[in-house]
């Protein structure tokens, strides 16, 4: 039989990876998309700084 202390830690710990559940993939997918679609910014700000140089050389 569970004592009242332990009942409490299990119901905490339940509570806790619920929490975990419903939150914790959103997060992580959040933080990879985040970090992917930074290294495309990055990327396309480049290029976008190479055509500026190719269009003042244009002219």
């Amino acid at each position: 039989m569970l004592s009242s202390e332990n009942c409490q830690l299990y119901s905490s710990v339940y509570k806790w990876i619920t929490i975990l559940g419903n939150f914790g993939f959103p997060i992580c997918i959040s933080i990879y998309l985040l970090i992917r679609f930074e290294k495309k910014i990055d990327n396309l700000g480049e290029i976008i700084s190479q055509l500026t140089e190719v269009i003042k050389e244009k002219r």
